[in-house]
């Protein structure tokens, strides 16, 4: 990597010769301005608004503009003349801890190399010492004629610096949080949870630019002569929707798209249970939630069917033992008919058979 600045990081009494590098880079594609009758570049020229006419590099200078118009000049060795003791050096002011750092003052990153081999072992120093207080140091350089505030912490083996905003260069966000009278609810807090669980954690090494993509293909097909296909306008944007309902189908598409059952670990989407001891009223106590309105409902629906085919099912089964014992006391009765009608029968044949015997013994 190239540096871009050659200098001292001041850790108290010791100096350690260092070389700043970009940590990063743009990838943006960059568009010229053409001109659309014939394609020529469109270039821009400096211009003295006094007598109109083209001016160089040579004899462009540095001024500044006040409140009432009037302009100052301010040349290179005025700046070079003030007192700046961070121009070659990286003072740093003391040492917090990372989360005293507000994201919102982060600004550029840079890498900072050892300058030399007599800068290792400081070099060395510093950033063992970084890594064991688990501490990020504060400091001060100027870069491109100004003094910045920047913050120096370890990645894996090297020094890395970013660049901080001054505090007072930090907005506060007044005006702009939504009224302070809206208020969510616990089953939609609920669903937001399951949301997040069900599309876990960001895996930043497999995000990339999909615009930037689809810029180059763009490009690629224009210079080949090839039609462009146009991208559909899905809509949606801005629309106001049913926050419930939005949420119970983001979370199927979630579980869906991570190739997860929609009742995986016995959780319904659908399936929000109001907090007890809390008790709603007026419109929200009668609906109780699109969701779990309907749900309630169908449930319900389902408890009457069910006991329905129950007390059917019952009435049946009653019925046929009734007309099976019912039978089984005709048969009964039968049988006992037939018994008592059988012994009288086998007597009176018992007696004419006694007195054909006697008839023929006679004769």
């Amino acid at each position: 990597m190239r540096s871009i600045w050659n200098g001292a990081i001041s850790f108290g009494l010791v100096s350690i010769p260092v070389k700043l590098m970009n940590a990063t880079e743009n990838h943006s594609i960059s568009f010229r301005q053409i001109h659309l009758a014939d394609g020529g570049r469109i270039r821009y020229h400096k211009v003295c608004e006094l007598d109109e006419q083209e001016v160089t590099g040579a004899e462009t200078g540095k001024a500044y503009e006040d409140a009432d118009g009037s302009v100052i000049p301010v040349t290179d060795e005025d700046l070079a003349s003030l007192p700046l003791p961070t121009a070659k050096t990286i003072e740093i002011e003391g040492f917090v801890p990372a989360s005293a750092i507000d994201p919102l003052q982060l600004d550029s990153a840079y890498y900072l190399s050892a300058n030399g081999g007599p800068a290792a072992k400081p070099y060395a120093l510093l950033r063992e010492a970084l890594k064991r207080s688990e501490k990020v140091a504060v400091a001060k350089f100027a870069l491109r004629g100004r003094e910045r505030l920047g913050m120096l912490r370890v990645v894996d083996d090297v020094i890395a610096m970013h660049g901080l905003l001054w505090p007072d260069e930090i907005r506060t966000p007044e005006g702009i949080a939504p009224d302070a009278g809206i208020k969510v609810r616990d089953a939609e807090l609920d669903l937001a949870d399951t949301l997040m669980n069900t599309l876990g954690e960001a895996d930043l090494d497999t995000l990339h630019d999909d615009y930037r993509e689809a810029v180059e293909e763009l490009v690629a097909a224009k210079a080949a002569g090839e039609t462009v296909e146009t991208a559909e306008d899905e809509g949606g944007g801005g629309q106001v929707i049913d926050l419930m309902a939005a949420l119970e189908s983001s979370v199927r598409a979630a579980k869906e798209s991570h190739g997860k059952d929609g009742d995986e670990d016995g959780d319904d989407v659908a399936d929000v249970h109001p907090i007890e001891g809390r008790k709603k009223t007026g419109a929200k106590a009668a609906t109780g939630g699109s969701g779990t309105a309907k749900k309630t409902a169908a449930g319900k629906t389902a408890a009457k069917k069910t006991t329905a085919k129950k007390t059917t099912a019952t009435k049946t089964a009653a019925k046929k033992t009734t007309a099976k014992k019912t039978a089984a006391k005709k048969t009964s009765a039968k049988k006992t008919a037939a018994k008592k009608t059988t012994p009288k029968t086998t007597g009176k044949a018992a007696g004419k058979r006694a007195a054909s015997s006697r008839s023929r013994s006679t004769a």
